[in-house]
């Protein structure tokens, strides 16, 4: 039989800022903030990022911000990763429209239990492995992955969030080298701004599975030169209260030389089949059909208990919903910097 053909998600005149409701502010970044928005017409609840355009062109980060955007766009389905419903924008804003994730950070809970056993661990590492290996699959490496870009839905799943840093286009065996990311996480390569690959993100999964067995990530130090220091050079304490297949996960993840680091071949592969994750049934674990070890106790989806009261309690601006930027010669500069920016679902399932 013929293919069908799949309906391209095209651009969306039809939505703008004002068929939401702004309730809380839930995050805040460099360029913006993210706010839980609700649909007017649908009532549905979504997570909106607000980004001011002259901050991004100040900065010079237009190409990262169209790059979150693709990836978003091609981030066509996989369950553990943020869904992209629409993108606009207005004279001085763009707007993304994602799922909207209340279990909290992954890190918050963290904090409250100081480690997790290892079954939980493991079962967080492993749907985050799985995110990472089907971005890789799209020739896209994640590159930040950190704390705070580890999310858990109300039922206790991994949501990745933060696409501004990935990186698009890289094949295989292609490497790029701008520096970026979190101290704590930052891969040798990345640090000695050499040129690195897909095997950064299993250093960052090291990382993250480290931080979560032993409560404080691997080269941690209150002094940043001291923690660089550590980076390069030394090797990871692994204290035996970890089952030896943990151990040995982690120091493959965390090998220094990314040429000999576990997922150097074969990428997620090589995580697959590894004993620390036999346990794991990877076809359920993809289907959801495996229990999450922990369900994050919220009652609907404007209890925001999990997210952090810094961000919560600050008024969301009027300004959200009128675009009312006086058109100075700046704005109009930022207006026609973003081309191609506004997306949405193919018009037969708007709001789905």
């Amino acid at each position: 039989p013929e293919p069908v053909p799949v309906p391209v998600p095209g651009p969306n005149p039809a939505i703008k800022p004002c068929d939401f409701d702004y309730l809380k502010i839930i995050g805040k970044g460099s360029f913006g903030k993210v706010l839980l928005a609700r649909h007017k017409e649908t009532t549905r609840y979504y997570a909106v990022k607000v980004l001011q355009k002259k901050i991004i062109l100040k900065k010079k980060e237009q190409k990262h911000i169209m790059a979150e955007r693709s990836v978003l766009m091609k981030n066509v389905q996989h369950p553990f990763l943020v869904g992209l419903h629409y993108s606009f924008q207005t004279t001085d804003k763009l707007y993304f429209v994602l799922d909207y994730v209340n279990g909290g950070e992954l890190f918050y809970h963290l904090q409250r239990e100081r480690v997790f056993l290892e079954p939980r661990a493991r079962f967080y590492a492993a749907e985050i492995a799985s995110a990472l290996g089907y971005l890789h699959s799209l020739h896209i490496v994640y590159r930040d992955l950190k704390p705070e870009n580890i999310l858990l839905d109300s039922q206790g799943h991994i949501v990745l969030t933060d696409f501004g840093l990935c990186k698009e286009g890289l094949e295989p065996n292609g490497t790029t080298s701008t520096f970026c990311g979190t101290p704590e996480y930052l891969a040798p390569e990345v640090l000695q701004k050499q040129a690195y690959d897909r095997t950064v993100d299993w250093w960052c999964l090291g990382s993250v599975l480290y931080e979560m067995l032993y409560g404080l990530p691997p080269f941690y130090s209150r002094n940043t030169a001291e923690m660089y220091n550590n980076i390069l050079h030394k090797a990871p304490v692994l204290k035996p209260n970890v089952s030896n297949a943990g151990r040995e996960l982690l120091e493959g993840l965390l090998q220094k030389e990314r040429c000999s680091r576990l997922g150097a071949n074969d990428d997620f592969l090589e995580l697959k089949y590894h004993s620390f994750f036999s346990p794991i049934n990877w076809d359920d674990l993809m289907a959801k059909k495996v229990a999450p070890p922990f369900v994050p106790s919220v009652s609907g989806p404007t209890d925001l208990r999990h997210f952090d009261p810094e961000f919560t309690h600050l008024p969301v601006s009027a300004s959200l919903c009128s675009d009312s930027a006086a058109v100075t010669g700046s704005v109009r500069e930022a207006a026609g910097a973003f081309p191609g920016f506004s997306y949405g679902p193919p018009s037969d399932h708007a709001f789905m």
